[in-house]
């Protein structure tokens, strides 16, 4: 992607996930640099991506990645847990300039929490299988008993904007069980979704296990890696993008995230 076919694109950060768990960060970027411009892009078509091959979020990835450069991007955040985990030394090796942040469970943090040195996470299938996850569990938790949980339906339900329903109850019930049982006093939530449920989950392990969610500190790491310019007042409506529903997405921005200032297109990369 040439930087001549990026011209009447304002310089933006642009943010992608397998569907709509990637707007947890989102929030958390909009807090953190106001005024940058964001660009994010919901690929609800093909989620959820915890089942998926390598192949395929690779691909994916790398579609998506060029659509947001080819829209303004010039930093790219990988709000996928999964996405991270397979495909984002993909997208680093194609666009070795362009700035990327990706997002892992919060193992580390979780490890310096703990005080009886049981650590749950809550992921996708696919997070919990990878060998990234693996190497970050050997590199920080050493000596730590680590209880992978993957939770297949979430992501479904909380696309849906299911986040109290019945089955997600149901659900949440299931995954914090055997949580509960190891005695874990510290949990990850390794999927950016998970933060819609958090209070459910919370209720579910109780309050005295620590929640970690990761959401903070990957806006601060953009922040960092962030060399554009920064607007001293915001500037427009923000920029949604979807492969799924229109109409979903914006109901999900206005009912879970209070966002009315939004303009949601629909996409193909």
């Amino acid at each position: 992607m040439t930087d001549e076919s990026r011209t009447e694109f304002p310089p933006s950060i642009g943010v992608f996930d397998s569907g709509l768990g990637g707007l947890s960060v989102l929030r958390a970027l909009r807090e953190q640099l106001p005024g940058v411009p964001l660009l994010y892009l919901a690929d609800s078509a093909h989620a959820p991506y915890g089942e998926r091959s390598t192949e395929f979020l690779t691909e994916r990835s790398l579609a998506i990645g060029q659509y947001l450069m080819g829209q303004g991007a010039r930093l790219l955040v990988v709000a996928c847990n999964t996405a991270t985990t397979q495909a984002v030394a993909a997208l680093r090796a194609r666009w070795p300039e362009l700035p990327i942040v990706g997002v892992e469970p919060g193992v580390k943090p979780a490890a310096a929490a703990t005080r009886n040195g049981r650590i749950g996470v809550l992921a996708t299938t696919a997070t919990v299988r990878s060998e990234r996850f693996k190497h970050l569990v050997s590199s920080y938790a050493a000596g730590h008993q680590v209880i992978a949980q993957a939770c297949p339906g979430l992501v479904e339900l909380i696309e849906r904007g299911e986040l109290d329903s019945p089955a997600m109850r149901e659900l949440v019930e299931r995954y914090s069980e055997p949580l509960r049982r190891a005695d874990v006093d510290t949990v990850v939530l390794g999927c950016t979704h998970y933060p819609f449920i958090k209070p459910l989950f919370q209720q579910a392990l109780g309050s005295q296990v620590l929640i970690v969610d990761t959401e903070a500190a990957i806006a601060r790491q953009a922040a960092r890696r962030w060399s554009g310019p920064a607007p001293e007042t915001p500037g427009g409506p923000l920029r949604l993008c979807t492969t799924g529903s229109v109409e979903l997405m914006a109901r999900f921005a206005a009912t879970c995230l209070g966002w009315h200032d939004v303009v949601v297109d629909l996409v193909t990369p």
